[in-house]
């Protein structure tokens, strides 16, 4: 038997849904979605097998509710982006929400690249749909930006690539940064090289 999804829930069943979410988080972000088991939720959670199937039908349901709920953050720091705002401080203010994001959430940033990798068979739909229209609303914007003469005139889209490639590179690839600069923590780092970087390329 699966919960309802429609039921109340109580305060104990909202705490053991969090647990199971949490321990997927953890397991998903190594193994990637294949090679994840039930089994290895349940141990992480410090829960049976039925009883985490009581919560969720499946593995998939874990896996499709976690990203649903990063796709959502993962577009909010996009969706802030104001027009009526200062350009280079609009651009750099999402950079540094996305390196800030790398920081504090890297087993959500490494679980959204492994459904990358594996062709997004999950949130293909919502990629070709709500985050394509995200980024093209903001393309207007920063076109609007450049035809203004506010900021250089380079690929919009590209500029919004290069922003997710660098700053998901800190969360992605963490053992390489850390392995390559062993004595320092990379954030602050990261975090002044992205401020000269844009402030350079969207100077006019």
């Amino acid at each position: 038997m699966v919960m309802s999804s429609s039921a109340p829930r109580t305060r104990i069943q909202e705490k053991n849904r969090s647990v199971i979410l949490a321990a997927g988080l953890e397991v998903f972000s190594q193994y990637g979605f294949r090679g994840t088991t039930l089994d290895q939720i349940a141990d992480a959670a410090g829960l049976s097998k039925p009883n985490v199937l009581y919560y969720f039908a499946s593995k998939e349901a874990i896996y499709t509710e976690l990203l649903t709920e990063l796709l959502r953050t993962w577009l909010d720091p996009l969706m802030a982006m104001d027009a009526d705002g200062d350009p280079v401080a609009e651009i750099l203010g999402y950079a540094k929400l996305k390196l800030r994001m790398s920081r504090d959430y890297p087993r959500e940033s490494r679980l959204f690249a492994n459904e990358i990798l594996q062709g997004a068979p999950l949130i293909g739909a919502a990629l070709r749909g709500d985050l394509k229209e995200l980024v093209a609303e903001k393309v207007k914007i920063i076109r609007a930006w450049q035809v203004a003469g506010k900021i250089a005139d380079i690929d919009p889209h590209h500029l919004i690539f290069s922003i997710w490639a660098l700053t998901q590179h800190y969360a992605d690839f963490d053992v390489q940064v850390r392995a390559v600069m062993p004595e320092s923590e990379p954030f602050p780092g990261a975090d002044a090289f992205i401020e000269t970087l844009y402030q350079r390329l969207l100077k006019t």
